[in-house]
Order: structure tokens, then C-alpha cells, then sequence
């Protein structure tokens, strides 16, 4: 029996590539983004925690991750989470002592039986485990964005904003990013991850620890726009969602109806606005 800790893992490792040329092959250093599962555990009142929800994300704010999925997922109110720290069960592995999350919760959580399974999800994924579309589509805990929110010139500049804070992706070329901004385009929060959910769950989980309102004028993303993200966004009260690609046409169907800005293609010349269909 060993007592040394286990180390924790890092967003990023080491490996060896030969990249190939016209004119040579080289071996050289590279990153990879580090994919690994992560179990978030509630504990509500005197009852024994319990499996909620597996993913897989890149190591780092795990604890927002969790918080910021809970609240997302409208299992626990911002309020509600008092703490939120690694499980230190002696039946775990060294190798998974950072790898499950358990938050305590004041009142009592009745998680719904999709999770209360051996629920898991991808990286890709967040909306594994719901029953129906109608389900999804109906799951909203916040109110509509209620404040100003930026305009065309200001949504052009946020890509490069965001992207100027993807360090992982500066590392690696392998990992999402989702930030919270306000109307005239300032950052307040950056989080990177190997899934384009984990990253959303992320910010807002940070402003939720933070004891701030998960409330944003706007939700920066850098990829494409899923049903699933303006979902998460719905539940907290975004008012805008940008992006650098393209939407569904689920996401697009699930902003109009939330009231969310729908932005995509955005670039620093470029952006297009997806309004409601008025028929």
C-alpha cells in the first residue's frame, strides 16, 4: 500500500510528433489537451451523496464545472451550493481522486431519474439523458435578460476577444471556449475545455462560486451554436449568445422562444443575426 497522493492532472500533456513536409520530417514536442471523466456527486441534507452526472472534460475548475452544471441543469439554485470539493472515499482509486466532485446543496435536491441512473455523458453532449425534446425545450430556471445588450459593432469584436484569453487553444488547438461578457463587449470570465458544454457549465459556475448573478448581457462561444448551449444559457438568463459559427436549427428554434440574441458566423468583419421567424 502506497500513501503517496495522486498527482493531480494538468488541462495539457507532453507527447512526441513527426510532422511531415514537402521538404522534410521533423520530430519535435507537441501538446495535447487532456480528456479525462469527471462524476459530480450531490449531497442534500443528512442524505449520502449521490452520482448525478459523469462527463469528460479537460481537468481544471472542476468545481465551477460541477457548481455551473447543477445550477444549468436546474437541479440546484445559485444560492443553494455551499460547498463543493473532491470526494476522499477510500474505495477510490489514487488515479480518480481528482476525477469526482461532490456538492453539498442546503434543502433537499430530488434528482430526476435521468440522473439518478448511471447516468454519463460525452464531451460533445449536453443533453444526454433527456426524455424529450419538449422536455429540454421546456427546462428554463431564470428569467429573460432584462438589460442592454451589444450592438452589432460590439458583437464583431468579441471572437478576438475571446480568443486573445484561449491559452489551452494557443497550447494545444484542441479545446472549446465560452466566456461571459457585458453589453459594450468586456470579458468578466474565460473557461476552456475539451467540451463545448463543460466550457459553458464553467463560467457560469465561476460567477455562481463567485457569489455573483450567472446573469450576462452575452455568451461568448468559439465554435458552432447546439440546441444544448442556448438551453444552458436560457436557464441562467443570457441575453445573447455569439458565436463563430453556425447555429442549428434547434438552437436558432430555442433562442427565439427564450428571447436570446442569436449571433453566428462572427468574425472581426463579419457577423449574421438570426431573427424569429415572424410566421
Amino acid at each position: 500500500m502506497t500513501t503517496q497522493r495522486a498527482r493531480r492532472p494538468g488541462p495539457s500533456v507532453r507527447t512526441r510528433v513527426v510532422e511531415h513536409t514537402d521538404a522534410s520530417e521533423v520530430t519535435r514536442e507537441d501538446r495535447l489537451i487532456t480528456e479525462e471523466p469527471l462524476e459530480i456527486r450531490v449531497r442534500s441534507g443528512t442524505l449520502p451523496p449521490r452520482r448525478a452526472w459523469v462527463t469528460m472534460r479537460t481537468p481544471g475548475h472542476d468545481f465551477e464545472l460541477a457548481a455551473g452544471w447543477l445550477v444549468n441543469e436546474g437541479l440546484a439554485g445559485p444560492s443553494s451550493i455551499n460547498q463543493v470539493a473532491y470526494c476522499t472515499d477510500d474505495d477510490l482509486a489514487p488515479e480518480q481522486e481528482f476525477n469526482v466532485v461532490t456538492v453539498n446543496v442546503t434543502g433537499t435536491t430530488a434528482l430526476p431519474h435521468r440522473h439518478e441512473r448511471s447516468s454519463s455523458g460525452s464531451s460533445a453532449c449536453g443533453v444526454c439523458g433527456k426524455d424529450s425534446v419538449v422536455e429540454a425545450l421546456a427546462t428554463r430556471a431564470a428569467q429573460p435578460w432584462a438589460g442592454p445588450r451589444p450592438d452589432a459593432s460590439v458583437v464583431r469584436r468579441l471572437p478576438e476577444a475571446l480568443r486573445e484569453r484561449q491559452t489551452l487553444f494557443a497550447r494545444t488547438g484542441g479545446v472549446h471556449a465560452a466566456g461571459l461578457a457585458d453589453e459594450l463587449g468586456t470579458l468578466s470570465v474565460v473557461r476552456e475545455d475539451v467540451g463545448r458544454h463543460n466550457a459553458v457549465d464553467k463560467v457560469v459556475g465561476a460567477r455562481v462560486l463567485a457569489g455573483d448573478p450567472a446573469a450576462s448581457a452575452c455568451l461568448v462561444l468559439s465554435g458552432r451554436v447546439g440546441f444544448e448551449l442556448v438551453q444552458k444559457a436560457a436557464a441562467v438568463g443570457i441575453g445573447s449568445i455569439v458565436a463563430v459559427g453556425a447555429p442549428t436549427s434547434l438552437a436558432a428554434r430555442l433562442a427565439a422562444e427564450a428571447g436570446i440574441d442569436l449571433w453566428g458566423f462572427t468574425s472581426a468583419g463579419r457577423t449574421v443575426r438570426y431573427r424569429p421567424d415572424p410566421t
